[in-house]
């Protein structure tokens, strides 16, 4: 890989409530689709919050044929998820590892934990130990393959996942591997967290009419609604893309990571460290402001993030952010918090190749002092180069990724 070798987007896959692959995906958020229901993976009645946005129940067969029983059985449900999307990714993106040299092919995961609460039993096992840890997911995509780059996971809560492809594109330009496999998986679907989540105040308690719950920048929002699911992004050199004739969906142009250094659990305070993320990006991937035709909003429907990430758009842009659409695809997925990034990110990439944006639904009541473009209610044809994916997690871990349409 030479200096000016870009990072494409070789292989892209999604695991949500609205599918069990990217093409699934895509096309029910096209519809402005809700996947968001009454929670079946346990009783949820002793729960203020009895909503969330559950992978499909026919995951579990489809899995079946995807990973050997054995395997299955030291994984958790959640792990199986992130496999089996990964697995999706790379023979979507006809990649042959026996024609790579695999010590220069890594696999970077966010991820924030395993799964393995109370929803995947109490009896202790033999695989108990193994099913807790998180390193195992991007452990088993490695032994899937026999590849011996780096391998690990990185934990930055709700962007996890884009720290991950951000350490994917430095390893790439940095010429210390050929491809990566970056994404992330998480499930908090589990009365432990989900009791935690609603001490907190995080989440909508809107259980009467689950598909209406996720509504981000509405004045009427009440908190997130959790989701599930994985996402993979197989990013790779240009030059290697390019030998092996493979399909290039997008250019992962550059990134910003910050840490704000303020309050684990609120933003800093008129959206200054998320202004902050989106301008190092810009300035890092070397684009200029006028050149954004798109923001996918980490837009989570909580009454904070909804206004200061309105607020950081404005101080970015000026003038010009009235101009730029922004959608948030939690309001039809949840927030799938450590895969949030990665799914996002893709999404971002399909606006982009396809000229089409998602909508943001249910903004039923618009917020006076949210008043930028949310594409709400339906999706839209548009013509877009360059793409903004916003990821502002607890912790003050905030990330933003920039993508452009791919050009020879």
């Amino acid at each position: 890989m030479t200096g000016n070798d870009k990072v494409v987007v070789t292989g892209i896959n999604i695991i949500s409530a609205l599918g069990l692959s990217a093409a699934e995906n895509w096309e029910n958020m096209k519809q402005g689709k809700s996947g968001v229901q009454r929670i079946t993976l346990f009783d949820p009645s002793e729960l203020e919050t009895q909503i969330a946005a559950q992978v499909p129940a026919s995951f579990k067969e489809y899995a079946s044929g995807k990973i050997k029983k054995r395997q299955a059985g030291q994984m958790t449900r959640l792990t199986r998820i992130c496999h089996v999307c990964a697995k999706d990714a790379i023979a979507q993106g006809a990649i042959d590892f026996e024609m790579m040299d695999k010590s220069r092919v890594a696999v970077i995961l966010g991820v924030v934990n395993a799964g393995n609460s109370s929803v995947e039993g109490k009896e202790i096992t033999r695989s108990s130990i193994l099913k807790g840890m998180n390193n195992a997911m991007s452990a088993w995509i490695s032994m899937e393959y026999g590849l011996t780059g780096p391998s690990y996971t990185v934990a930055t809560a709700c962007s996890s996942s884009a720290y991950a492809i951000s350490l994917g594109y430095d390893l790439i330009k940095s010429g210390k591997a050929d491809m990566v496999i970056a994404g992330g998986a998480d499930s908090t679907i589990n009365p432990e967290e989900i009791a935690g989540f609603n001490l907190l105040y995080a989440l909508s308690t809107q259980n009467d009419e689950p598909e209406k719950a996720s509504k981000p920048f509405s004045e009427d929002r009440d908190g997130f609604v959790i989701g599930e699911g994985a996402g993979m992004m197989i990013l790779e050199s240009e030059s290697s893309a390019r030998k092996r004739k493979a399909t290039i969906y997008g250019e992962l142009a550059g990134y910003g990571l910050t840490t704000e250094s303020y309050n684990i659990m609120a933003p800093k305070k008129g959206g200054e460290g998320m202004a902050e993320t989106m301008e190092k990006a810009l300035v890092e991937a070397g684009i200029d402001k006028s050149e954004v035709g798109y923001i996918s909003a980490h837009g989570t429907g909580t009454t904070l993030n909804d206004l200061y990430e309105t607020m950081a758009i404005k101080k970015v842009f000026g003038e010009r952010s009235y101009n730029i659409p922004v959608s948030s695809q939690k309001s039809m997925i949840g927030h799938t918090v450590g895969a949030a990034g990665v799914i996002e990110g893709i999404v971002s990439v399909l606006s982009i190749r396809n000229s089409y944006l998602t909508p943001t639904i249910n903004l039923d009541q618009p917020d006076p002092d949210l008043d930028l473009d949310f594409v709400p209610h339906e999706g839209r044809s548009a013509k877009v180069n360059v793409a903004l994916s916003n990821s502002f997690a607890f912790g003050g871990h905030n990330a933003t990724l920039i993508f452009r349409k791919y050009q020879d």
